[in-house]
């Protein structure tokens, strides 16, 4: 792809959605599908808990790593996209827990790298065309990449497949979008494109109370979403219904942004993204009313379809505020998010009770939730007054 087609709305768009298909879809999300087959074969939950806190540990770190080198975005992303692959075909050879820790630790970390620059790279580029309302496609990428894995985990269980050769499947499609993006990624957009200078811009002090609503983001959905098939497999056990509560949480987390990007404009980011926390704290409370299968549908439904949303908001009123320094930004959004989802597996196993693993976990994370979202609404109407319209 030459630069002239790269700078296509539409090329972006594709281009990232795949990338972040791959680097947050399977790099991040697919050990969540994957638990259920990994405890079939005698992981135990609270390995399985260990293993999340790996890959959170490693996409703190990646994202911590985007702050202080601030790279450019396509040079992060084409790296990021290259070891998700690698690691994801690592963890069908990984001969006991200690490597499955080292993969999962590394993927995350390349996951950081992901985000951060393919949502830098494309929306540069969509900026430059002037389609920055194009982002609900790009964003929903993470969704259909979790979709995917998802519905690979749920063939394999309902199939009887082993967990590793589903990993390598999981690894060859990863593997197949970064050499299919990697030409794209080369080219920069131009209002990105130039050298870091000597003292990089600092983060502007406007974003960071966004910095701690998406760090409280990162704690309040992470139960739900690391945990959810999981707990579904305690109650019904069939694969075929457990295991489609994940496909669920991609398919609406991928239809929730294409739905709410051109509201984005109308009512202001920050609007948008506490409406969507409010609604994902009920989905996080939804398993301590009800365990029955439609509740656990329509909890995956509540988080998975407000996720993304409250990402895609929070990242682009991130580099909206920060100008010159969006980069950087978006790094500390995702450090912040990060630190959130390592706290919150830490926080389940001080919490939780043998015979009610679930509801104080649930209450605190909708807690915190509920919390972050009234802090947004709060700022909402000064925000939007000083700043204009988001675009």
């Amino acid at each position: 792809m030459d630069a002239q087609r790269a700078s296509s709305a539409p090329w972006v768009s594709v281009v990232g959605m795949l990338g972040l298909a791959s680097g947050m879809g399977i790099g991040r999300f697919a050990f969540t599908p994957m638990l259920p087959l990994m405890q079939a074969e005698g992981l135990s939950l609270l390995a399985g808990g260990q293993l999340a806190a790996a890959n959170y540990l490693g996409y703190l770190a990646g994202a911590l790593a985007c702050m202080v080198v601030n790279p450019r975005a396509g040079a992060a992303a084409r790296a990021g996209l290259l070891g998700v692959a690698v690691c994801t075909l690592a963890m069908a050879a990984s001969p006991g827990l200690q490597m499955a820790w080292l993969w999962r630790w590394a993927a995350g970390m390349c996951s950081a790298f992901v985000l951060v620059g393919v949502s830098a790279w494309a929306m540069g580029w969509l900026a430059q065309a002037g389609r920055s309302g194009a982002v609900g496609g790009l964003f929903a990428g993470v969704g259909l990449g979790m979709a995917a894995a998802g519905g690979i985990a749920w063939l394999a269980g309902v199939g009887g497949w082993p967990a590793a050769p589903t990993w390598a499947g999981l690894g060859l499609l990863a593997l197949a979008v970064g050499l299919l993006a990697w030409q794209p990624l080369g080219h920069e957009a131009p209002a990105t494109a130039h050298h870091v200078p000597a003292r990089p811009s600092r983060v502007p002090r406007a974003v960071w109370p966004l910095v701690a609503c998406y760090g409280a983001l990162g704690f309040g959905y992470i139960l739900p979403a690391t945990f959810l098939p999981a707990l579904a497999r305690l109650w019904v056990d069939d694969a075929r219904v457990f295991g489609a509560v994940w496909p669920v949480f991609g398919v609406a987390a991928a239809a929730s942004t294409m739905a709410a990007a051109p509201r984005l404009a109308r009512q202001g980011a920050r609007r948008v993204w506490a409406a969507a926390m409010g609604v994902m704290a009920v989905g996080v409370l939804l398993p301590v009313v009800s365990t029955r299968p439609p509740a656990l549908v329509l909890s995956a439904v509540c988080v998975g379809g407000t996720f993304m949303v409250a990402t895609m908001a929070g990242l682009q009123e991130a580099r909206r505020l920060a100008g010159a320094a969006a980069t950087r930004a978006m790094a500390a959004m995702t450090a912040a998010f990060a630190t959130g989802q390592w706290l919150g597996p830490l926080t389940v196993g001080v919490l939780t009770r043998a015979d009610d693993p679930i509801t104080r976990p649930s209450l605190l994370a909708a807690a915190v939730l509920l919390s972050a979202a009234a802090v947004l609404a709060a700022r909402t109407a000064p925000a939007a007054s000083r700043s204009g319209p988001t675009r």
